[in-house]
């Protein structure tokens, strides 16, 4: 049975500055904006950064939104604009709520040598939009929750373990990794949607077949718990879910709005350098900061969960 599951093939996407690495991109997609509040999946490497040159990704802005930096393998420097100097590493999370404006970096340290994970953002509702930033850093423990199947929960509640890190609205974030064959069932909270990231391996989710680096989604509603079962060769996935987000946002470069003058106004202050976005000290890099993408000629447009491409008439620039 695979009623319901919708599975997004990725799309590779240059990510941010003058040495660009590359992301394959689940969310969002023509198909699907929002998975709950998840809005924004890129999943990355494994990369010998001896050839790819790793991850430099100079100072830029967000806000209306949040970063949730989870790692497979590597090891990356995080600087923002609250004075906050953290490491990202396999394992732990690192969440980073920009609210009504926030900067930071990202670059990989010199002890790295394969990197390897993914980058998530979720957006925040109206009334936490304009939130002071923040930033918050967890170790989850590792669950046996099944024969052969061990989780880490980073965001949210599954499996009677709960993550302190603090969200906007109701989500669950974790990572599962399942031996050959490996079978379990993952609760699904009242009302949730939930979707899966192959990570590695394959695995059957809901029975639809999953393969490495595609996002299946199940609606809210559909089910109480949904199973996922690994292939011959085992699986890391991670689960994201939430309750369905049903509002309409305009998503361009790193900024969340309301509305085409939300956007607008956000460019403006990040060109011109306002205390909005803050200042990242310390990096060292080939450039101070990236600057915003010319706006395109048309007006921006909100999007909901419905598979549509963010402003009329063209292609919304890569996200850092």
């Amino acid at each position: 049975m695979n009623d319901g599951v919708r599975v997004i093939v990725p799309r590779e996407v240059p990510l941010g500055g003058p040495r660009a690495m590359t992301v394959r991109r689940t969310l969002p997609a023509r198909e699907r904006s929002f998975v709950g509040a998840w809005c924004f999946v890129d999943h990355y490497g494994p990369d010998d950064v001896s050839v790819s040159g790793g991850m430099d990704v100079a100072p830029h802005p967000h806000c209306a939104l949040a970063t949730v930096s989870w790692l497979f393998s590597g090891e990356v420097e995080h600087r923002d604009s609250l004075g906050t100097v953290a490491l990202v590493r396999p394992g732990e999370v690192n969440l980073m709520t920009a609210g009504r404006g926030i900067s930071h970096s990202e670059v990989s340290t010199e002890r790295t040598t394969v990197l390897h994970g993914v980058q998530l953002w979720l957006v925040l509702p109206a009334g936490s939009a304009d939130v002071e930033p923040r930033f918050e850093h967890h170790v989850p423990a590792v669950l046996d929750v099944a024969e052969g199947v061990r989780a880490q929960v980073f965001v949210g509640a599954l499996w009677g373990a709960a993550s302190p890190v603090r969200v906007e609205s109701a989500l669950v974030g974790a990572e599962v990794v399942l031996d050959p064959g490996a079978v379990v069932d993952v609760p699904v909270a009242d009302g949730f949607e939930v979707a899966v990231l192959v990570d590695t391996g394959s695995a059957t989710f809901s029975g639809r077949a999953v393969a490495r680096g595609e996002l299946a989604v199940v609606g809210a509603g559909r089910h109480p718990s949904v199973r996922l079962e690994a292939g011959a060769e085992g699986a890391r996935v991670l689960v994201l879910g939430g309750e369905p987000f049903g509002e309409q946002v305009v998503m361009w470069w790193n900024f969340i709005g309301r509305s085409h003058e939300d956007v607008v106004a956000a460019r403006e202050e990040w060109e011109s350098g306002t205390e909005r976005f803050g200042r990242v000290e310390g990096y060292e890099g080939a450039v101070d900061r990236i600057p915003a993408p010319g706006l395109p000629g048309v007006r921006l447009k909100a999007r909901g969960n419905r598979g549509d491409c963010g402003f009329e008439g063209a292609e919304a620039p890569a996200m850092s």
